[in-house]
């Protein structure tokens, strides 16, 4: 579903933010991305999805190119930022509308995943409030009621657990879970190496802009605790199951 490949990052004044990454999501995946503050996971995934250009390499989704059509590729995933950008003289309802509107999801559909999203997710009643009266915690709710009402395939999450209650992250585990069963999958960041343990079928880790360490997370950790192979992973770098070929098939 998502395929990174030999990713290089540069930024303006010469610093190397990824160097050669290379990274496969399979459907039914849910995939943990993690390093420490950084390391190159936001820059990784501001690439993936077309918001930062970059100096070599490719990423696709599906098999398309997100550098030669852009427009297809977004059309098949969602996006979520650790700090969503939400217009604050829109109502909740309004957003919804207006990301709705730009996935051309129909009149009826937009209706009832907003029904199902709002009502699972606890924030009916505040709908049609401004977003700029609602807490963090309801900014982030209404954010992944935008992500997901045009139903993608493939979730690409920067951080998706910050701010949310625990309730919520319960509640977003589970959406995850069921869109991998669906054949879809995730892919997202996060510092919360416990929770990547228990929820994610495979892992990478990345150090300074390298991927040091690859693949399903019970054979990465070998009988250790994700936490004491991490630690481990970033003090002695790559691991022989850090990818190396045209995607690491992780």
């Amino acid at each position: 579903m998502l395929t990174i490949e030999h990713l290089t990052k540069i930024y303006p004044g010469g610093k190397t933010a990824v160097q050669d990454l290379n990274l496969h999501v399979a459907p039914g995946d849910i995939y943990g991305f993690i390093g420490h503050n950084g390391a190159g996971k936001t820059t990784t995934i501001k690439a993936a999805v077309g918001l930062l250009p970059f100096e070599q390499g490719d990423i696709r989704i599906d098999g398309v190119s997100i550098r030669q059509d852009p427009l297809a590729c977004k059309r098949a995933f969602a996006y979520l930022s650790d700090d969503p950008l939400l217009y604050p003289y829109l109502t909740g309802q309004q957003y919804l509308n207006f990301v709705a509107d730009v996935f051309e999801v129909s009149r009826a559909d937009r209706i009832r995943r907003t029904e199902e999203l709002a009502s699972t997710f606890g924030i009916s009643d505040v709908l049609g409030e401004l977003t700029s009266a609602y807490s963090h915690g309801m900014k982030q709710k209404l954010a992944i009621l935008g992500a997901l009402i045009h139903e993608p395939r493939l979730l690409i999450l920067d951080e998706p657990f910050v701010g949310l209650d625990p309730e919520a992250v319960v509640t977003l585990k589970g959406l995850m879970h069921t869109l991998c069963r669906q054949g879809g999958a995730v892919f997202f960041s996060t510092h919360v190496l416990d929770v990547a343990e228990r929820l994610c079928n495979k892992v990478a880790i990345i150090r300074q802009g390298h991927l040091v360490a690859a693949g399903e997370t019970a054979v990465l950790t070998g009988g250790k605790t994700l936490e004491e192979t991490f630690m481990e992973v970033v003090r002695h770098g790559e691991t022989d199951t850090a990818g190396s070929g045209p995607a690491a098939e992780a």
